[in-house]
């Protein structure tokens, strides 16, 4: 069943609450969304952790947070929000059993999402009154991009997937660039985002000092981005490989619409970005930033940079029968060797390669 042509509504809501990684993804369906409902107001329920990159969104009129982390107090201030929108169409892009809940609960006249095939929780499909085709790529962002055509009804479309930064958001970025890394001696930096070794997509610690030894020893500018929660990390680097004329550090940088302008800064230099399986390397995409990621219990033809052939990724040399396994946990006696396996030196000669 298609979108009906008739449908002209006066309110639109886009339901895709988490995680970082998801909420870029999902930037060409409200691009497509738009473009398609030009007078309608567009609301994204979001989980607040998460409504940074959002805000200040050109055309999007209201961010309706869903606090997942409260629990079962999420949803009354929830319920109360979206009675509020009064959504005469919601368009469910997460496809689990949560978003089609949040998707029924708008009382849209309209539900429209992913095909049933697509959805990880299938039996949510049931909700919507009509859904885009199945999927004929392996990538999530593959999805995503099938429904933002689907809205525009156009097969061809190749949809913005940008956080539609203004002029005066790139240039700050690129002012704190400059000011991290001047461009008389920085050209082509490496920018590492790093990501916890507790977190089982995380690299070692120990693994991230070396690489950045490795960097500063090869005269690479490199600049070491540490986010709210790797903010111990990033000072523990900063300890271990102090800044210097070709290294620099930026330690809990919390803003994501600040983090997208300087990666866009970064690519506008030439630069790759360095990171694991995380929101920030979807963001740098996002932004045309080159990247290289470290690839370890996910499947980077599902989950890992896109497009694959502007950017690289790069797994544990051994062959690990147990790899991809997108578990959360690790089950291997020796932990999540296939990224403690992935050496800083096979990754500093990656970054050689630019």
């Amino acid at each position: 069943m298609a979108w009906p042509d008739g449908v002209e509504p006066r309110a639109v809501l886009l339901v895709r609450a988490s995680h970082l990684g998801d909420v870029v993804h999902a930037l060409p369906v409200f691009h497509a969304l738009r473009a398609r409902c030009p007078s309608a107001r567009i609301g994204w329920v979001v989980q607040p952790e998460f409504a940074g990159l959002l805000r200040g969104l050109p055309g999007l009129d209201a961010l309706i947070p869903f606090e997942r982390a409260r629990g079962a107090r999420a949803w009354p201030p929830l319920l109360r929000a979206l009675r509020a929108f009064r959504a005469d169409v919601c368009v469910d892009a997460q496809g689990n059993l949560k978003s089609a809940a949040i998707t029924r609960l708008s009382r849209a006249r309209l539900r429209v999402g992913l095909a049933r095939a697509d959805w990880r929780e299938p039996l949510g499909h049931r909700v919507l009154h009509a859904s885009a085709p199945p999927c004929d790529g392996p990538h999530a962002l593959d999805r995503m991009i099938g429904l933002a055509r689907w809205i525009a009804r156009d097969s061809a479309l190749a949809p913005r997937r940008d956080p539609a930064l203004a002029p005066a958001e790139l240039a700050a970025g690129r002012a704190q660039l400059e000011a991290l890394l001047p461009g008389s001696v920085a050209a082509r930096p490496i920018v590492l985002h790093l990501s916890d070794a507790r977190d089982v997509r995380g690299w070692p610690t120990a693994h991230w000092i070396e690489l950045a030894r490795e960097l500063a020893r090869a005269g690479r500018p490199t600049l070491v981005i540490s986010g709210p929660a790797e903010a111990a990390l990033g000072a523990e680097l900063a300890r271990a490989v102090p800044a210097g004329p070709h290294i620099a550090h930026l330690v809990g940088q919390r803003g994501l619409r600040e983090l997208a302008a300087l990666l866009a800064a970064a690519a506008a230099r030439g630069a790759r970005l360095v990171a694991c399986d995380s929101g920030p390397l979807h963001l740098a995409c996002s932004v045309d930033l080159p990247t290289l990621a470290l690839a370890g219990p996910q499947d980077p033809r599902r989950t890992g940079p896109y497009p694959p052939h502007a950017h690289r990724a790069l797994t544990s040399p051994d062959e690990l029968a147990c790899r991809p396994c997108l578990a959360r946990r690790c089950a291997h006696p020796r932990g999540p060797v296939c990224l403690s396996e992935l050496s800083p030196a096979l990754v500093a000669a990656a970054c050689a390669r630019d």
